[in-house]
C-alpha cells in the first residue's frame, strides 16, 4: 500500500470533495482521483461513491480511515525520531484527555508546553477512556490519562490519582459546596441516578460494585458530560456519582451537596497510559512527566506509582 495513496485518500476523505483536497495538497485533481483509484482497486473496495456536491466515505473507506490516520500518525513518527537529535524535545506529541479533566487541564498543559517545550509541537483530543486507550494502541495517540484502564499488555499505565466519588444532590443553599452525611454502598441501589451511558468509567464502575454486593443501580436518565448530568441534577432531574473535583470545577457548585459513599467507599483512578509497543522519545516522556505534575497540581489527591 503507497503512503501517499493513503494520505491522498484521508485528505479527500476528510475534506469530502477531490476539489477541496486537490487544493489543499497541491495536486491536479485528474492526478488525486487516478491515486484514490489505484488504492481502491489494490484494496478491491469502494472507498468513495461520488455524489454532486462531493464525495461520501463507504462503510470500507471509514475503516480504512481509522487505520489509515494511525499509519501516518507513525509514520510521522519515525520521520521525526531518525532526522531530530534524540537530546532536543522536539516533535508532535498528542495527548489523550478525558472530558472532566479536559475542561481543568487543557489550558494548563499548553501554557506549560509552550513554556518547558518550545519547539514540540502539542495536539489535545477529548474522549471516553475506553476509546482512548485503543488509539494508544492503534497509535493515534501518544499519551493518555485514563480513568480506570483495562489491563492489556498493548498499553502501560500509572495511576496518577486516586479520587473518592460522592452522591451529588440538588441543594437550595447559596454557601460553598456542602458534604453531607455519608451513604453506604447499599443504599446507593436506591437512588434515581442521572448517569453517563456506557461503557464511561464512572457507569462502569457503579455498576461492577453494586453487582459485586448484589445489586444494580436505579437508572432515572442516561446522559453523557459532566455539565449536562450537573444540570439535571440542580433541576430535580436524580442524583449523580462524580467525584469531588466534578463538581467543584463545574459552574455554580454551591448549588450541589455532596454525600460520601461507604461500606464499601467507591474510588476511581486516573492512569498515565502510553502504548508498550512503541519506544517512547524523549519528548512524550516530557509530557508524561508534566501531566503528571499537573493532576497533582490541579486535581489533587494522593498519587500511586505503582506500574501495572
Amino acid at each position: 500500500m503507497d503512503l501517499k495513496q493513503l494520505e491522498y485518500f484521508i485528505r479527500v476523505a476528510e475534506l469530502g470533495s477531490f476539489t477541496r483536497a486537490s487544493i489543499a495538497i497541491d495536486i491536479a485533481q485528474p492526478a488525486l482521483s487516478r491515486q484514490v483509484r489505484n488504492l481502491e482497486v489494490e484494496l478491491r473496495q469502494n472507498l468513495l461513491v461520488r455524489n454532486g456536491r462531493g464525495v461520501v466515505v463507504t462503510d470500507a473507506g471509514k475503516r480504512l480511515l481509522e487505520h489509515g490516520r494511525g499509519i501516518l500518525h507513525q509514520v510521522e513518527r519515525a520521520r521525526e525520531d531518525m532526522n531530530r537529535s534524540r537530546e532536543a524535545l522536539a516533535g508532535r506529541v498528542a495527548v489523550g484527555l478525558p472530558p472532566s479533566v479536559a475542561r481543568v487541564l487543557a489550558v494548563p498543559l499548553v501554557r506549560a508546553a509552550r513554556e518547558r517545550l518550545p519547539e514540540a509541537a502539542l495536539s489535545i483530543t477529548e474522549n471516553l477512556s475506553t476509546a482512548m486507550q485503543e488509539s494508544l494502541v492503534t497509535g493515534r495517540l501518544d499519551v493518555a490519562l485514563l480513568y480506570n484502564p483495562q489491563p492489556s499488555t498493548d498499553v502501560d499505565s500509572e495511576t496518577v490519582l486516586e479520587e473518592d466519588l460522592f452522591l451529588v444532590s440538588a441543594t437550595k443553599g447559596t454557601g460553598p459546596m456542602r458534604r453531607g452525611t455519608p451513604l453506604p454502598l447499599r443504599q446507593l441501589a436506591g437512588q434515581p441516578l442521572v448517569i453517563p451511558t456506557r461503557p464511561n468509567a464512572i457507569r462502569m464502575r457503579v455498576e461492577a460494585e453494586l453487582a459485586a454486593i448484589g445489586l444494580r443501580p436505579q437508572i432515572a436518565l442516561e446522559i453523557d458530560g459532566v455539565p449536562a448530568i450537573l444540570a439535571l441534577v440542580a433541576d430535580g432531574a436524580g442524583h449523580a456519582v462524580l467525584s469531588r473535583n466534578a463538581v467543584a470545577n463545574a459552574g455554580q457548585p454551591q448549588r450541589y451537596a455532596i454525600r460520601p459513599i461507604v461500606e464499601p467507599s467507591l474510588r476511581t483512578r486516573l492512569a498515565l497510559a502510553a502504548s508498550s509497543q512503541r519506544p517512547v522519545t524523549r519528548t512524550q516522556r516530557a509530557m508524561g512527566e508534566l501531566l503528571r505534575e499537573l493532576v497533582q497540581q490541579h486535581l489533587g489527591g494522593r498519587a500511586e506509582v505503582q506500574k501495572r
